[in-house]
């Protein structure tokens, strides 16, 4: 379904703890994976100088996704369920992997 380009994932800011639903259309995305965007999901830069880079994800086709939303998921840049662990810690800093 996708590729993407593992960065470094640690430490974060936990965005939210809801994934993003969404029918992709074909095409390149750059997953945000330091949590700071304002494009969340996406990437919008913000992550400069953090030494976290955001993942390059192709879709081949169609299909309906959840973006993970608290940057925890072993399998990014998809939703595993992980935010459930994480409510109440929105907008903090995690500096450890759940």
């Amino acid at each position: 379904m996708a590729k993407h380009k593992e960065g470094p994932l640690r430490p974060v800011f936990i965005r939210d703890t809801a994934p993003v639903e969404m029918d992709a259309a074909p095409g390149k995305y750059f997953w945000c994976a330091c949590g700071r965007s304002r494009k969340a999901p996406f990437c919008d830069g913000s992550h400069h100088k953090t030494g976290i880079r955001p993942l390059r994800v192709v879709l081949e086709e169609s299909a309906r996704v959840w973006w993970c939303n608290c940057k925890h998921t072993s399998t990014p840049p998809w939703c595993d369920g992980t935010h459930h662990q994480l409510k109440g810690k929105e907008g903090q800093l995690a500096e450890e992997r759940i």
